[in-house]
């Protein structure tokens, strides 16, 4: 009796033993579980890009990362954007407030005011390269819902019949771009034609590479922090021709000097060189086996094509930027008056004719009485 009773002290004290020691594994189990989950928590990432939580902000991801569906709000400014995974396609319905600081709008250089919108965006789930560029007017668009719109509808007309198209970036004509490199359309609409510096701030999670949107098809678009990637763009050399240009808009009219080198005020000042940078013609590459754009701090700035299979509801030319401004790169019969006309009488002279219109006065002015009527540039623009 005794030896068996011996025998039961000893089994109950290892099975005790063996309990404690469970206990302090499933101790130690506990506290590292809770310490990663606060190590995580408001951080996520896709692909080495990190995603932080910002005050008075509320982003709800399926599977915390922009490239599922997610839902990005900011009372401070009011941005609502959500994004929905349907079928093949990335839904984007915003109402295209940034959700980040801007500028003082209206300003000196552009005289609208920020509003909201009502715009959905379709996105390709699975893009398709082509490796053939295609124009568009608005390549992209961020994870905010501000669409990029890199280039503008602003004209320089000489009267020697060349015509150059003003860049967002450049320091002849102020169009009120703010530290954002962005500014406000007719329509209200807030749109970056460069580098979205509040954006990317607010997107940065130490990683060089910071997801900021996605182009019409598609593809992501990126920036880096460090300038790794070099667009493949450079400056002409020599010295542009035109003589006796000028600039207008219904507020204002500007004789411009076209004289000197190029130096990148207009778009036509740089050419594209295969393989001169690290980026394609539409500003993108191939990084571990996936295409992509990036946003850079030289031209082109944001690329003005893409690389995949698009549909073309977004073609079309710049729109204007100022208050009853030019809608596209041409503008209308009624501009073109409104623009020459200087004694405002509904016509247009020889002397307030300017470039191929000045030289092609004779042929439209049918009826040969030395004004070209609305009627006769009509003729002509069909």
């Amino acid at each position: 009796m005794i030896i068996q009773k011996k025998e039961k002290e000893i089994k109950f004290l290892k099975l005790s033993e063996t309990m404690k020691n469970n206990y302090k594994i499933i101790a130690v189990f506990t506290i590292g579980l809770l310490v990663s989950c606060n190590s995580h928590k408001n951080k996520h990432s896709h692909d080495g890009v990190d995603y932080h939580s910002h005050e008075n902000e509320k982003n709800v991801h399926d599977k915390n990362n922009y490239f599922e569906a997610y839902s990005l709000e900011d009372e401070s400014y009011g941005t609502k954007t959500e994004v929905t995974i349907s079928g093949n396609d990335r839904v984007m319905v915003t109402n295209s407030l940034p959700n980040h600081k801007t500028g003082v709008f209206p300003n000196q250089g552009n005289p609208n005011s920020i509003s909201a919108q009502n715009i959905s965006y379709t996105f390709p789930l699975n893009p398709k390269y082509t490796g053939k560029s295609q124009w568009m007017r608005e390549p992209g668009v961020a994870l905010n819902g501000i669409k990029f719109e890199p280039q503008t509808a602003e004209v320089v007309v000489c009267e020697t019949g060349e015509n150059y198209r003003v860049e967002a970036i450049q320091n002849v004509i102020d169009l009120g771009l703010d530290f954002n490199h962005a500014h406000v359309q007719p329509t209200g609409t807030y749109h970056y034609h460069g580098t979205p510096t509040s954006m990317i701030e607010k997107f940065d999670t130490g990683e060089d590479l910071v997801h900021i949107g996605f182009a019409h098809d598609g593809f992501p678009m990126y920036y880096s922090k460090s300038g790794k990637y070099k667009p493949s763009y450079k400056l002409l050399e020599g010295n542009r021709e035109g003589e006796d240009c000028t600039y207008d808009n219904p507020m204002e009219h500007m004789d411009i000097s076209l004289g000197g080198h190029h130096d990148g005020t207009y778009g036509s000042d740089y050419e594209y060189v295969d393989t001169y940078g690290d980026l394609d013609e539409c500003n993108g590459t191939t990084i571990d086996g996936k295409y992509m754009y990036f946003v850079t701090n030289e031209f082109p700035y944001v690329g003005r094509c893409v690389m995949g299979e698009v549909e073309t509801q977004q073609q079309g030319p710049p729109r204007g930027e100022r208050q009853g401004g030019r809608e596209g790169g041409r503008p209308s019969i009624a501009q073109i008056i409104e623009q020459m006309d200087a004694n405002k009488d509904g016509k247009i002279s020889i002397t307030e004719a300017k470039g191929p219109l000045k030289q092609d006065f004779t042929q439209i002015d049918s009826n040969k009485d030395g004004f070209i009527s609305k009627e006769e540039l009509t003729k002509t623009k069909r």
